[in-house]
């Protein structure tokens, strides 16, 4: 598999090149929502403006400022209350994030299937990078979402070349050449965004297992590499869980137990509930 593989990313990498496969582009309310917050002199009701165009987007903001996790003592009902109370930084993150879901949708079943997979996973890691950022690093909360939701986007230049050459028609096969590349294409994706080089990186390196940072701190690839293995416990046949995850550094970097029990923390997988819940769309 790793020969169809490497053809195929050399395939995309030189359609990409000549422009006949277009790498995916930020809708425009992300695009316009990190120019405000990328503003010294903007304010919450500039972004605010921003984010009221697009109605959709609107309601998941206001649902994500409600949330258990992020709700205060008076509830949010409007756009310009949910930036006072997270800030202009978070909420341009989960615009960024949040948006992506626009490019998850195909038109063949495989495809489309393959997709929705892909982006409810996505939430899943995004959640729980969440809240394991806050309990357990000093990281940003809303950076590790982010990071959780971008972390497979190079899987959409594979389903587009999938669907547009006629290629990769077998669920198993293309699954192996996602699994294979799909780290490689997402790094490339998120460079062309410009997004920093600590996300740029979490594609690289959430699945290196054996990685070694040369620190004892974690950083958002760790986070979510830790938060990817979690949404496997007790799927004991996936092969992650034939994995000694006691040889994964990357948990004593964040200070997460290794191999937790299901219901070990209670309050801590309850969190992570509210956190999916919070990012996904019904």
């Amino acid at each position: 598999m790793a020969n169809v593989a490497d053809v195929v990313l050399q395939e995309i990498n030189e359609l990409i090149d000549k422009d006949q496969l277009v790498l995916p582009t930020l809708p425009e309310v992300a695009l316009k929502a990190r120019e405000v917050a990328e503003d010294n002199n903007a304010s919450a009701a500039d972004l605010a403006k921003v984010i009221s165009v697009d109605v959709a987007m609107t309601a998941r903001i206001i649902k994500v400022a409600n949330s258990p996790l992020m709700r205060g003592a008076r509830e949010i009902n409007d756009v310009q209350m949910a930036i006072a109370r997270l800030g202009i930084a978070c909420i341009s993150n989960l615009v960024t994030g949040l948006a992506m879901e626009q490019m998850f949708q195909a038109t063949s079943d495989l495809i489309d299937k393959t997709m929705r997979k892909s982006w409810h996973h996505s939430t899943e890691v995004a959640g729980i990078a969440n809240v394991i950022c806050r309990h357990y690093t000093k990281l940003k909360p809303d950076q590790a979402t982010l990071a959780g939701l971008v972390h497979e986007i190079g899987i959409l230049p594979i389903l587009t070349y999938a669907e547009e050459y006629g290629k990769l028609n077998d669920p198993i096969t293309l699954q192996k050449v996602i699994d294979a590349i799909h780290p490689i294409v997402g790094a490339r994706i998120l460079q062309s965004w410009e997004f920093p080089k600590e996300l740029v990186d979490v594609p690289l390196n959430y699945l290196k297992f054996d990685r070694v940072t040369g620190s004892d701190k974690p950083d958002y690839a760790d986070i979510v590499m830790v938060a990817n293995l979690q949404t496997y416990m007790g799927k004991k046949d996936h092969p992650f869980m034939q994995i000694d995850w006691n040889t994964i550094s990357a948990f004593q970097r964040v200070g997460l137990e290794p191999n937790m029990e299901d219901g070990a923390d209670e309050d801590l997988s309850a969190e992570m509930d509210a956190a999916m819940a919070m990012l996904q769309a019904n």
